[in-house]
């Protein structure tokens, strides 16, 4: 079963698909199963460098059988192709700032809407086809006034709809307000 989890900042997601991880790891009479963090941040300065290794710290103390992959800019739809398995639940922590990467470079171009439109649609066909569960991690930042500037409209526009693509690939939706889990789509967990 695949799920996404939306929520504002802190608002309690990646929590949430650890807690998912958690389970999945000690669910009775299914021996032998793992769980692995695809993370997607990348440190652009000393400030985010920080707060990575906070999360990385914090995940290793509340499950440390959390095995973790680092994308660094790797594809993320060659990632879940090549790790998902029956066996092994993925946990993608985030979209949004996988997303950034593409949209909102900090350094090089940024990627067109139709680039966008295909790594949203090579995604979501990931999958489609991942044989094991996967939860899935993002921002939803589209609940405010439309923003100012070309550049964060385009962003928000994208990852609104890079949300629909994978809502639409997922059996379950949470959306996380104040540490509450709200389901959107399927029973909750």
């Amino acid at each position: 079963m695949h799920e996404l989890i939306l929520g504002g900042a802190k608002s309690g997601k990646s929590r949430a698909a650890e807690a998912r991880a958690a389970r999945w790891l000690v669910q009775q009479g299914q021996p032998g199963r793992q769980a692995l963090l695809i993370a997607t941040a990348v440190a652009g300065d000393a400030e985010m460098a920080s707060r990575i290794a906070r999360h990385q710290a914090d995940r290793a103390a509340r499950l440390p059988q959390l095995a973790c992959l680092e994308l660094n800019g790797a594809s993320l739809a060659e990632a879940v192709a090549a790790q998902a398995r029956p066996d092994q639940l993925l946990v993608v922590d985030c979209l949004t700032l996988w997303l950034t990467q593409w949209a909102m470079p900090m350094t090089g171009l940024h990627a067109s809407a139709l680039q966008l439109q295909v790594l949203t649609d090579e995604l979501s066909g990931s999958l489609r086809a991942a044989s094991g569960p996967v939860v899935l991690v993002s921002n939803e930042i589209s609940l405010g006034v439309l923003p100012l500037g070309a550049d964060t409209r385009r962003f928000v526009d994208a990852l609104g709809l890079l949300h629909q693509a994978v809502a639409a690939c997922c059996e379950r939706v949470t959306l996380m307000v104040a540490g509450c889990e709200l389901p959107v789509k399927g029973r909750a967990s």
